[in-house]
């Protein structure tokens, strides 16, 4: 069993990639609020993820890799439309923070997210996010899928 905690920032105007990014194209077999089953292509390997239900910023996360050809066949079997994204990399105070920027419906999109090894770690907030999004649903990225970014009304 593996437990994720996560928490998730928007990221503010002007923030720039350190490095260069991986894109990553992603689908869920099963988005349900009590588990989710997702198939992910990142850069040139296939991903196989069920994640359990979140209970604050935890819940159980199961990733296995798969070959890279099963998951482009999963994909196909997957909600529509994809979520597409270049995720980078950012080292800030001994941590790895992941900075994925949406494309294609969730365009405009910016979220960060930092993994934690328990609910209270204290870690440094970079000068590039904003505001905390870890609760709220509308940032998970298989509710993008239901409703995308560009349907939004109003914006965080």
């Amino acid at each position: 069993m593996a437990d994720e905690i996560e928490r998730k920032f928007l990221v503010k105007e002007g923030w720039q990639p350190q490095h260069v990014g991986v894109r990553i194209a992603q689908g869920y077999l099963l988005s349900a609020p009590e588990r989710i089953v997702r198939v992910r292509i990142k850069g040139d390997k296939g991903f196989l993820t069920i994640k359990g239900r979140n209970e604050g910023i935890r819940r159980l996360e199961f990733e296995y890799e798969i070959p890279c050809a099963d998951a482009e066949a999963l994909l196909k079997l997957c909600e529509q439309p994809l979520i597409e994204k270049t995720r980078y990399l950012e080292e800030v105070g001994g941590f790895t923070w992941e900075v994925d920027v949406f494309a294609g419906d969730n365009a405009g999109l910016r979220v960060a997210e930092i993994e934690l090894p328990a609910e209270d770690t204290p870690f440094e907030k970079p000068e590039w996010t904003g505001q905390e999004v870890s609760g709220d649903a509308r940032y998970y990225n298989s509710s993008l899928i239901a409703h995308p970014y560009c349907l939004w009304k109003t914006r965080s």
